[in-house]
């Protein structure tokens, strides 16, 4: 049910354009969204605003760019991850693809920009610097035709050169599962940490004793590794590869991807090196041998989270990993609850918040995971605030 409003038809129509687009409405287009919401048709009129190029240049860009990077920067520059998700939107994509599609945007020849590169963000960065139509010059294509990764490699934003600089750059690839649960659960591990989880899949990296106590693993690095670890061994495979003495910021590294003829040299299988860096913290600790992944987490404290019983609990590589997180509750209420906040200009506040939150992933969720869908039903509850 929306909020309660003494604003009128028209206050409303110039609300809804202004947070949802980010600029006013002409003329024309404020007297027919009027109309609409006179009519009873708020969704209709919201939906109009959304035609104006705006909505996908400055707030879906503004959204989605914090997710690319680890300093949620929205001042970021375009890159294959935000260009994606825009270009998803704009076609009523199953947003649940963000995390496990074969899918990708890049610009259409009507733009002079150079081609798509694994190893540079040119295309992207030229389109910037244009100042382009995203609404009009983005088209669909494949990672698995453009970049040569693997189709079933292949898991949506996961898997975009953007995120593999921020997240897989260095470190043990926990950086990539960890960001996908605040930008795509809405939590960080502290969110989710379950110490009566088994610890059995926990890597050699992680010290049973730090600084010789071994209540400090039992009482708390326990709690997010017995969890995280069996999940984001799904990325086993996967690396940024750049120069680190030429170019130590990686601007022209590239996604690196073992198949089965690439064996590392370090583990002797399609296992990346850094798996097994840190070994003799824990000589006896869980060894990884391929990508094969399992969520801990479907019992306990996390059986909340909403997973979908029709799903097995395990799996392969990231594709089947992204679709067992984009298939839980939690994912759904996440993407609701940040399209509320962004439209809303605040946070749920109370009940009726929590309850319209809960009506709105309902309406997500049945009618094929459409954003902007999404975007229209906060801008009615909203736009009498």
């Amino acid at each position: 049910m929306p909020a309660i409003s003494s604003a009128g038809s028209r206050e409303q129509a110039k609300r809804i354009h202004d947070r949802v687009v980010g600029i006013p409405p002409t003329a024309d287009v404020l007297d027919e969204m009027t109309t609409y919401i006179d009519q009873g048709k708020v969704t209709d009129a919201a939906y109009l605003a959304m035609e104006n190029s705006a909505f996908y240049s400055v707030t879906l860009k503004n959204w989605v760019t914090p997710w690319t990077n680890e300093e949620a920067d929205v001042f970021a520059p375009l890159n294959d991850y935000t260009a994606t998700v825009i270009g998803m939107i704009r076609d009523d994509v199953d947003f649940r693809e963000i995390l496990s599609g074969d899918i990708l945007y890049v610009a259409d020849d009507s733009v002079d920009a150079p081609a798509y590169s694994i190893s540079s963000n040119a295309h992207y960065q030229a389109l910037d610097d244009l100042d382009a139509d995203l609404k009009e010059v983005l088209q669909a294509t494949t990672q698995s035709s453009v970049t040569g990764l693997p189709a079933n490699a292949s898991a949506g934003v996961m898997t975009t050169r953007a995120a593999a600089k921020s997240f897989f750059k260095d470190g043990t690839n926990r950086a990539m599962f960890r960001f996908t649960l605040i930008n795509h659960m809405c939590t960080d591990l502290e969110g989710v940490k379950d110490t009566t989880r088994s610890p059995d899949r926990i890597r050699q990296d992680i010290s049973r004793s730090p600084g010789g106590d071994s209540r400090i693993f039992n009482n708390s690095c326990i709690g997010c590794h017995s969890g995280m670890d069996p999940l984001a061994q799904a990325f086993a495979y996967y690396d940024y590869e750049y120069d680190l003495e030429s170019d130590p910021d990686g601007e022209s590294g590239a996604l690196q991807y073992n198949t089965s003829s690439l064996i590392d040299p370090e583990t002797g299988t399609q296992v990346q090196g850094k798996y097994h860096i840190n070994s003799n913290n824990f000589p006896f600790g869980y060894v990884t041998h391929d990508d094969s992944w399992s969520n801990y987490w479907r019992e306990g404290l996390n059986k909340n989270l909403g997973w979908n019983e029709s799903l097995p609990d395990s799996g392969n590589g990231a594709k089947t990993m992204g679709q067992e997180l984009a298939n839980s509750q939690q994912f759904a209420s996440c993407q609701v609850t940040k399209v509320f906040e962004n439209v809303c200009l605040r946070s749920p506040q109370d009940a009726t918040d929590r309850a319209e939150i809960s009506a709105m992933t309902s309406t997500f969720t049945n009618t094929g995971y459409n954003i902007k869908q999404v975007f229209a039903d906060s801008a009615d509850y909203c736009k009498g605030e």
